[in-house]
């Protein structure tokens, strides 16, 4: 239960810090740069996203197949 919180205010996180910059690199006006971190960091969140999901998958295949 605690880690499914950790991993959201983990993401919240990533978007705060990636907004800001993102933000900051835009006023300066280095447009491509702000476009290349909000890339990045989507990238990340995704990747968060796709690690959680393999485990969730692991865990349905486990109860299904009785397998520990």
């Amino acid at each position: 239960m605690y880690q499914d919180a950790a991993v959201l205010f983990q993401i919240a996180g990533i978007g705060i810090v990636v907004a800001m910059i993102h933000t900051i690199l835009k006023q300066m006006g280095k447009e491509e740069y702000a476009q290349f971190t909000s890339l990045i960091g989507f990238i990340i969140v995704l990747l968060v996203v796709m690690d959680n999901i393999a485990d969730l998958f692991q865990q349905i295949k486990s109860v299904f197949l009785f397998q520990g």
